[in-house]
């Protein structure tokens, strides 16, 4: 990572891109975790998924720390079809932010650091059996993990097709946001936190269900131990939803 792009506190402050004064890059959306022992900085960069904030912060983070690996919250099964967005040279479908990190990055690997997978399941099973669940819980979030697992299947499908028809089958439709690209960065930046602060309010409310906390959790700590394992290689820059900066922080630290 180059020297002195990023200003952190301690461990999993805030980070500060030098010379810009831009609000799309201010704030607690970047999270530098300094490495130790011969392993890696991790970054992370966290974003409301499709928000043409979040996307800019990405790609300003990716071109000014450089990383040897860049780990999108993605199953490993999807990130081909990004790889091939990116490579297009445009996004067609939800994720614009992970094909913008990807068509950043400069000869890094970009890896899927997300469930499902084999790690992930088998993280899993040792989270439902500690914690004793309903029946109806463990319903719940295994109907989940296969609603997702064939969701990412049909990712690696469209990557390998490669045909226009194919995304459709492979990823939801792009989020619309009141924003775009061509707006002002700072009406960018207080769009994308209106809609953060409206997504805590709703969840302060009503708390999470048990089979959510459960998925949630274990994608966190999955994801942490994936992280932790890719700064052996060197630099890592983690693409990641806003709400899982705090958990992965914890997990990492």
């Amino acid at each position: 990572m180059r020297n002195c792009v990023l200003l952190a506190g301690r461990a999993g402050g805030t980070a500060t891109m030098f010379g810009t004064d831009d609000p799309r890059t201010r704030g607690r959306h970047v999270r530098q975790l300094p490495g130790s022992g011969g392993t890696g900085d991790v970054v992370l960069a966290g974003v409301v998924h499709d928000h043409p904030a979040s996307a800019h912060r990405v790609r300003t983070v990716v071109e000014a720390t450089d990383p040897d690996v860049l780990a999108l919250e993605l199953p490993p099964l999807a990130v081909p079809l990004f790889e091939r967005y990116a490579d297009d040279g445009g996004v067609s479908a939800s994720g614009e932010e992970m094909s913008v990190g990807v068509r950043a990055v400069d000869a890094a690997d970009v890896v899927g650091i997300d469930g499902p997978s084999l790690g992930f399941l088998a993280r899993l099973a040792r989270t439902l059996r500690r914690s004793d669940p309903s029946l109806s819980t463990v319903r719940t979030v295994l109907r989940a993990v296969l609603s997702v697992s064939a969701h990412a299947v049909a990712c690696r499908a469209a990557a390998l097709l490669g045909a226009p028809t194919a995304a459709g089958l492979a990823v939801d439709a792009p989020v619309e946001h009141d924003v775009d690209s061509e707006d002002a960065p700072e009406r960018q930046a207080d769009d994308e936190q209106r809609q953060i602060r409206q997504a805590r309010a709703v969840l302060g409310a009503f708390g999470k269900a048990d089979p959510v906390r459960v998925r949630d959790e274990t994608r966190e700590r999955h994801m942490a131990d994936r992280l932790a394992a890719l700064r052996e290689r060197g630099d890592v820059v983690a693409v990641v939803g806003v709400d899982h900066l705090d958990g992965l922080v914890a997990g990492l630290a």
